[in-house]
């Protein structure tokens, strides 16, 4: 080899060398508020370069393997305006970009999905969505979502029952079933665990809770007739190796969640989820012999899998399964007992799996596959009545999204199938109920959307539904939004007006979940409510010249219901009888959200709604039973810079409800009082990771017992052996039952839970 190939050789291997040995940089910092408030978890990237990291605990990142260049650095946290910067990096010497976000509170202009179904930006959305951050509920720990969403105002957890604590989740005063909760944008709560099902979702899996007041039935389907609750977990991406957050009450609750995320190869990312809940300790601080509180053990496996593709296209799935044993009753209680009639109590046993995900087409239109599906197997004993039920549900979805000038269209197709038996006579050939007839259901549908621009300042949705349930038949569903905007974006307008319908479930319209001391009573095939809504929502943002801002939330809303589904307590005490509404029933009100972030690290947030629920019939007003006119809810926090504490106090407060009574001779009262709960906390966050809070929930020490003679209705004789009937089966008064009750647990409003202590921690490691 001459002399110039050996230089060339030379050359090139030096080249080569260089190449793979590209000299790289580092950029660390910190981000924080404009107070000087670290802000944890925010999301740091380089788009260019498809990297990232996430701050940790106190609000440090950091970057590594940047080559030299010329960078935007993105960041991204929720209730945090976006932040942009330009960086130079030589390839050899560290950097350090310490970033200040603004902070106008929730109301921002963050991506959202649960309106259109698409990513879109808040501000931008015609339909009104509220988000609420993971850093939102961390003021006020809880062990599940349901427990969580107390302080959202015009969101009520709900519970059904004063000894099993089921519940379900309550928006603007329609109850449960009128709520569609969806996780990752796919409907996974709903029938059965629409009772039991909240409480298996921890809360350290939550990247962001989305909601929408409202019908939603356009897009969603049945069930999302009062609004629905999008619960989107965190992106494997973005979220610390090692997360545990675990806390402790006085009352003997232990709590713990842990999260962790691996990689497989370069392109596949695993987000491994445990939460775990246990509470064995029973108390009756009411003295009535009954547990103040369902006794729980519960355990809770979530996996949630990101691949890479080509032209950054979607793939990612999720697995979740949930166990849960809980019991509630007489003190005297065990297993033993289960099912029998010597010893009252309500016993629990749930098995839940659930598979979803999201897949783009590997083409050039914006196609996306979505699916679901789970199984509930529920093995329950409410005192000597078991109800043992089965559920499958299957869902695919099928979305195209395309962009043509000013329009943005929207189209879908779906098919929904649900297979439910349980061992009651709602399942049973209605020829002989000897004989068991599981319940099928097909539900195919297809939807359009466009969504047209029209100029900077104004926006129209056009949407209509079709849907054809193997029962019922062909139901239609239109709606119309409009928005317009100031330029600058402080003030927002948004008129809605659309067509919901709901498909009765039996086990949601019921049943043994609500009590286990009444018959539930079908009084005919129940038909398919049809509801008409409109609301207006204003939003304004009003910046401080000290750098501040407020910003403000109204929405007034109405709906007029055809064929509501009744739930009737009042005409016959042993029974619950359900039937559709020969008339019909409105919901109305309106409601104000106030959100205010100050220079000096101060931030407040304060809602109240104020609403009427009622239905008529042959010219008779009825108040919804368990529907409070009233609601209000705050929560404000303040750091203190030299210590880094932060204090976190949050509550809400509730006007009277109507409550079922049992007989005109009843002495309870027949509606709840002014009720409130009240909570503070203290955290502080080390530079190690670890966060360490602890505080006092119910800070007034409220029950439901006050004022009242009783709750829980002749606890005594739980199995109604001492009661006298009479030839219509109604109870009689009596010497030893001077009231004519029987045995009930129907009427709750609150928890029975008092004041408690609790302590906990949280470590990250990245």
């Amino acid at each position: 080899m001459n002399q110039k190939h050996v230089i060339t050789s030379f050359l090139l291997l030096c080249y080569v060398l260089l190449g793979y040995a590209q000299p790289t940089s580092s950029i660390e910092g910190t981000v924080t508020d404009r107070a000087g408030t670290a802000i944890p978890w925010a999301t740091v990237s380089i788009a260019a370069l498809k990297t990232g990291t996430t701050a940790d605990s106190t609000g440090r990142f950091l970057l590594t393997d940047v080559p030299a260049g010329n960078w935007e650095l993105e960041v991204r946290y929720i209730g945090y305006q976006p932040h942009t910067v330009y960086i130079r990096t030589n390839g050899t010497t560290p950097l350090r970009e310490d970033i200040v976000l603004t902070d106008v509170g929730t109301s921002l202009d963050e991506v959202v999905v649960s309106g259109t179904m698409k990513e879109v930006s808040k501000l931008d959305s015609p339909v009104p969505v509220e988000v609420y951050s993971a850093k939102f509920f961390k003021s006020n720990p809880a062990p599940t979502v349901f427990d969580a969403l107390q302080n959202i105002n015009g969101v009520r957890p709900q519970l059904n029952c004063n000894i099993c604590n089921t519940g379900d989740i309550h928006i603007n005063g329609l109850e449960g079933p009128y709520t569609m909760v969806l996780i990752d944008g796919m409907p996974i709560v709903s029938g059965l665990s629409t009772v039991y099902g909240l409480s298996g979702i921890p809360q350290s899996l939550i990247e962001r809770v989305e909601i929408v007041k409202g019908p939603a039935s356009t897009l969603y389907g049945s069930e999302a007739v009062g609004g629905l609750i999008n619960i989107i977990t965190k992106n494997p991406k973005t979220t610390p190796t090692l997360a545990i957050d675990a806390f402790a009450t006085s009352w003997g609750e232990i709590s713990a969640d842990l999260a962790a995320k691996t990689r497989v190869g370069n392109s596949v990312q695993s987000l491994v989820g445990i939460s775990y809940f246990n509470y064995q300790n029973p108390m009756d601080n009411n003295n009535d012999n009954f547990t103040d509180v369902t006794l729980q053990h519960r355990v809770s496996l979530f996996n949630k899998w990101n691949i890479d593709r080509s032209d950054a296209r979607v793939f990612s799935f999720a697995a979740r399964y949930v166990y849960e044993d809980r019991w509630g009753g007489e003190l005297g209680w065990n297993r033993q007992y289960r099912g029998g009639d010597q010893v009252y109590g309500e016993s629990i046993y749930t098995n839940r799996w659930e598979l979803f995900g999201t897949y783009q087409l590997p083409v050039k239109e914006h196609i996306l596959f979505m699916f679901s599906t789970n199984g509930h197997n529920q093995n329950s004993a409410y005192g000597n009545m078991p109800f043992l039920a089965d559920q499958y549900i299957g869902f695919g979805q099928l979305t195209w999204n395309k962009t043509l000038g000013s329009h943005d269209l929207l189209s879908g197709l779906t098919y929904r199938y649900t297979f439910y038996d349980d061992n009651t006579p709602a399942t049973a050939d209605p020829s002989d109920v000897a004989i068991n007839k599981p319940m099928h259901t097909r539900l195919p549908g297809a939807f359009v959307q466009d969504e047209i621009s029209l100029g900077e300042t104004n926006k129209v949705l056009l949407g209509v539904r079709y849907d054809y349930n193997s029962i019922h038949g062909s139901i239609v569903t239109p709606r119309i939004n409009y928005k317009w905007n100031s330029r600058n974006q402080n003030n927002v307008l948004r008129l809605s007006f659309g067509n919901g319908y709901r498909v009765a479930n039996v086990f949601t319209e019921d049943h043994s979940a609500l009590t286990g001391a009444r018959e539930v009573v079908f009084e005919s095939e129940l038909a398919p409510e049809t509801s008409w809504n409109g609301n207006v929502n204003f939003v304004k943002k009003v910046p401080l010249q000290s750098g501040g801002i407020i910003g403000f939330d109204a929405t007034v809303f109405y709906t007029y219901f055809n064929n509501k589904i009744i739930a009737d307590y009042d005409t016959d005490a042993q029974k619950i009888l359900f039937g559709n509404l020969d008339g019909h029933a409105i919901s109305k009100g309106i409601s104000l959200n106030v959100d205010v972030a100050l220079m000096n690290g101060l931030k407040l947030m304060a809602g109240a709604t104020a609403m009427d629920v009622y239905s008529e019939e042959h010219n008779q007003k009825v108040q919804q039973l368990f529907t409070e006119r009233f609601t209000g809810v705050w929560s404000a926090s303040y750091t203190l810079k030299r210590s880094g504490l932060t204090i976190d106090y949050t509550g809400n407060v509730y006007g009277p409800m109507r409550l079922p009574l049992l007989s005109d001779a009843d002495p309870r009262s027949p509606n709840s009082p002014w009720w409130s709960i009240q909570n503070i906390q203290l955290s502080k966050a080390f530079r190690n990771g670890l966060e360490v809070y602890g505080g006092i929930k119910n800070l007034l020490d409220w029950t439901p017992n006050r004022g009242n003679p009783f709750i829980i209705a002749r606890p005594h004789d739980p199995f109604d052996k001492l009661v006298d009937f009479d030839g219509d089966g109604r109870a009689i008064a009596t010497p030893e039952n001077p009231y004519g009750l029987t045995f009930d647990p129907s009427y709750v409003f609150g928890p029975n839970q008092g004041a408690r202590g609790f302590l906990g921690i949280r470590y990250s490691f990245y």
